[in-house]
């Protein structure tokens, strides 16, 4: 190890001086590395006297990166030297080592910022996962501290503000974020989602030009306030929230509508209604050669035990395994064997009559409950499970019937008008129109949605007007409202339909 320490320096300390490897080991997949500080002195950190008269030394443990797929120690020897000033207070102080790490850390200065970079990007759990892919073995907790540590951004007054609130606990307790809307950064978080701590923050920052919001009047009357030159623009994205909301108000109230369009049944439930049919009707009779054999094999078994004999004898007579023989002993059909099923004989078996009649009688109308206790009148007393179990497998019972069309749900129908046409398969297509041509009232809903999605799109802020003059005289419930809330807050929407603005848009309106 001596005859190579240089190699060693240069390959475990690159870039970090002050530092000298005196031996280095390898066991059980770690690297342990022993060095200590190649100077001769330090300097006080209090008075920055330099003192040369070391007092005593301790071992410190350092974890850093891993190296060749095996984890790194770095076993720190650190002089204490004895500062010679009779003014300073500081009588002793530790050999400093800035580079390679920091005061009180068990990481060195190298691991530490790989740490911060997992963390940033990927958080706890993630973060803590790829960490031991890595070979650097950090918990969630210890990436966390690491992000939590780090000094907060410093950002300069942006000129496109963007405001939205955010649920810290949801339907309680609410937080405004800020954020830099040119360059997609938060920058802030206000208490609250009222108008007064919006305007100081917005005073403390003057030179906002545009400030992109949603149409919460709290922040419209905070930006008012706080930066009265700043043009105020509508999100688009709320404004297609509003009007999803606004549409499934107007859908909820003529749900009466949707009834007359039946929806195709359920995959499901078509697909148990064919089982049911398949278990009533009587299935074919299996052929090919395995089915002969195991007819054969069958007739064999049965003859040779009504001449007497037993498994055993049998077993020996045709050369078979005595198992082999009992599963056909015990199959009363040779069907039985080609199918998988098993059928054994059951107290309940001399009831099969009795209870298929009652079964015919009702239509298959009567439950297991009622057969039980008709058994239990008869002298029979049964548990249901059991009961249960036997008559679902020896029973015949009749097809279940097809189930109800059932119509849209509302949430399924304001999807189909909000969403975009290229995002419809043709099936939903088909269904939108049944839909439509049974409530002129959703027609004139799909209409006026579309055409305020084209405003959206093409930015044509011109046509908003005439779009709420329709809205307004159209007696749709909650679109009129939603036209209403628009000419309360005309000129940010004007804003957010205008080309020039630096609005958020929505990606893909219908």
């Amino acid at each position: 190890m001596h005859t190579h320490t240089s190699h060693w320096e240069s390959l475990v300390f690159a870039g970090i001086g002050g530092v000298v490897v005196e031996a280095m080991s390898a066991a059980f997949g770690t690297v342990e590395v022993v060095a200590r500080g190649c100077s001769a002195d330090a300097v006080c950190p209090d008075c920055g006297a330099c003192s040369s008269r070391v007092h005593a030394s301790y071992l410190r443990k350092l974890k850093d990166l891993p190296l060749g797929g095996q984890g790194v120690v770095i076993l720190l020897k650190v002089r204490c030297f004895v500062c010679g000033t009779q003014r300073c207070r500081r009588r002793t102080f530790a050999e400093p080592f800035m580079q390679l790490t920091n005061p009180y850390a068990r990481f060195t200065t190298r691991l530490n910022q790989a740490l911060e970079r997992i963390g940033l990007a990927l958080a706890g759990r993630a973060g803590a996962r790829l960490a031991a892919q890595l070979g650097l073995g950090a918990g969630r907790m210890t990436l966390l501290r690491r992000v939590v540590a780090l000094p907060d951004a410093q950002f300069s007054t942006p000129r496109v503000l963007g405001v939205d609130d955010f649920a810290t606990r949801k339907w309680h307790s609410y937080s405004t974020l800020i954020t830099d809307a040119e360059r997609h950064r938060p920058i802030d978080v206000l208490p609250g989602r009222e108008a007064a701590p919006l305007t100081a923050w917005l005073k403390a920052h003057p030179g906002i030009a545009v400030a992109c919001r949603d149409r919460a009047g709290a922040y419209a009357e905070g930006i008012a306030l706080g930066a009265p030159g700043a043009l105020q623009v509508a999100d688009r994205y709320h404004l297609l929230q509003n009007l999803g909301q606004a549409v499934e108000k107007c859908v909820a109230a003529h749900r009466d509508c949707l009834r007359a369009v039946p929806k195709k049944p359920d995959s499901a439930a078509a697909s148990n209604n064919r089982d049911a049919h398949a278990e009533s009707t009587p299935a074919p009779l299996p052929a090919g050669r395995r089915a002969e054999r195991m007819r054969a094999h069958h007739a064999v078994v049965h003859g040779l035990l009504s001449e007497g004999m037993g498994l055993r004898a049998i077993a020996r007579h045709l050369g078979w395994g005595r198992h082999t023989v009992q599963r056909y002993a015990r199959a009363t059909r040779w069907l039985d064997m080609v199918t998988g099923r098993r059928t054994r004989t059951s107290r309940l078996d001399i009831h099969q009559p009795y209870l298929q009649r009652r079964i015919n009688e009702t239509d298959g109308r009567i439950t297991i409950w009622r057969l039980r206790d008709e058994l239990a009148d008869r002298g029979h007393l049964v548990p249901c499970s059991s009961l249960r179990d036997w008559a679902c497998n020896r029973l015949q019972w009749p097809a279940a019937p097809v189930p109800a069309a059932a119509a849209p749900s509302v949430r399924t129908v304001v999807g189909w008008i909000t969403r975009h046409p290229d995002t419809l398969t043709e099936d939903e297509h088909q269904q939108l129109k049944s839909v439509l041509d049974a409530c002129p009232e959703l027609e004139r809903t799909h209409q006026l949605v579309r055409g305020f999605s084209r405003m959206l799109t093409q930015r044509t802020s011109a046509d908003l007007p005439d779009w709420i003059n329709t809205a307004s005289t159209s007696q749709l419930p909650g679109i009129n409202g939603f036209a209403r809330g628009l000419t309360s807050d005309l000129e940010a929407v004007t804003a957010g339909l205008t080309a020039c603005t630096g609005a958020r848009g929505a990606s893909r309106a219908p």
